[in-house]
């Protein structure tokens, strides 16, 4: 149920129709999902969050902002970098995780070190090699003295810009990206005996047979494609243990191959470690779902898969086997064909409304000045 004050209902009613309360991110999600249990939320939080997540002013110097590594039209993460660009030219040592149905995921981050949305937004804004921000109290500041936002916080939550209603407002608008309805899901649940072809069909026979749903999971009445656990696939224990890079990227779409070993500086990632510090969790990282999956490459925490045949032939090779690699990674044969019709099955899986979530987006203004 929402509270307001006397004088922000007011406010609200003079402002806009949209502004009553209402459960704008878990009412009748699309086909495929299941019902979606989370806190109450305005229309006018959701606004308040999407300007504050396309806002470039809410990192330290005033140049990045949340949708630059989230990107509306390349599927909420960037295709075009293995790993972000962050403040001042820093790397970032994982790829931005695509933020569909971001709102159903338990623990956040591929090492699942937050278990909210509202304290998730904190660790990018606090990051010195994202947006760089000194303190929570610097950015709390900084939104307060931008006159725009004083009407919007007013509306949204009845006070001035809190450490709490920042970042409520932020994760109110990350709970509408919630996207279904694929081929795969009318198929599926919805009985259309045409929403696939045959090759996606023969797809999702391989996907069954070969073990796949073990992680990628899938319900009679809906699907997650992810056990939200966490594995060592062997990506993590070969960036950190074998030999250098063969080819290195240049700028976005440039990659050349390398003539000669090179030693290439690469931060640390111990995955799951990071956030528990148990040994058993060393390059664990957690299960990201299949869902949109098409348009969301470069693969894997660290980006370091360009493309989903090269994600297919990374599983059918056995991972990059060490002590410590997931049982459930194991070497499988597939024909060309057999690739082919997997691939076409992770293609089915996009969902119906990614043009509309990227157009729904762009309804927020740029903060640069």
């Amino acid at each position: 149920m929402c509270r307001w004050s006397t004088s922000s209902f007011l406010f609200a009613v003079l402002v806009a129709v949209s502004s009553v309360c209402v459960d704008v991110h878990a009412a009748d999600p699309p086909l495929g999902l299941p019902a979606l249990s989370a806190p109450p939320a305005t229309q006018a939080s959701v606004d308040l969050g999407r300007r504050l997540f396309y806002d470039r002013r809410l990192s330290f110097n005033g140049t990045l902002s949340c949708g630059m590594c989230h990107v509306p039209e390349q599927g909420f993460t960037q295709n075009e970098l293995a790993t972000p660009v962050g403040f001042g030219g820093l790397s970032v040592k994982r790829n931005s995780p695509a933020l569909y149905n971001v709102a159903y995921r338990p623990r956040l981050f591929f090492d699942g070190r937050e278990g909210t949305l509202e304290l998730q937004i904190w660790s990018p804004l606090l990051a010195a090699n994202e947006m760089a921000n000194p303190s929570i109290g610097s950015v709390v500041e900084r939104v307060a003295l931008l006159p725009e936002y004083a009407e919007a916080f007013e509306a949204a939550f009845g006070q001035a810009p809190t450490v709490d209603n920042i970042g409520r407002a932020l994760a109110a608008y990350e709970r509408t990206l919630l996207s279904a309805d694929s081929p795969f899901d009318r198929w599926f649940f919805g009985r259309d005996t045409t929403a696939l072809t045959t090759s996606e069909r023969r797809g999702f026979g391989l996907f069954r047979n070969l073990g796949c749903g073990a992680c990628h999971t899938l319900g009679d009445h809906d699907a997650p494609f992810t056990d939200d656990l966490y594995h060592d696939t062997g990506i993590g224990y070969a960036a950190a243990m074998l030999d250098g890079p063969t080819h290195l990227q240049l700028a976005p779409g440039v990659i050349v191959a390398l003539t000669m070993p090179v030693q290439v500086p690469v931060a640390n990632d111990l995955g799951r470690y990071e956030a528990t510090l148990q040994p058993d969790d060393r390059w664990r990282y957690r299960t990201p779902t299949l869902r949109n999956v098409a348009v969301t490459a470069p693969y894997m925490h660290n980006g370091s898969l360009a493309t989903l045949a090269a994600v297919v032939a990374h599983y059918a090779a056995g991972g990059v086997p060490h002590d410590g690699q997931d049982p459930l990674v194991r070497p499988f044969t597939l024909t060309d064909a057999e690739a082919a019709d997997l691939v076409a099955f992770l293609e089915s899986l996009t969902g119906s409304n990614v043009e509309a979530l990227a157009a729904d987006a762009r309804k927020a203004p740029v903060g640069d000045r």
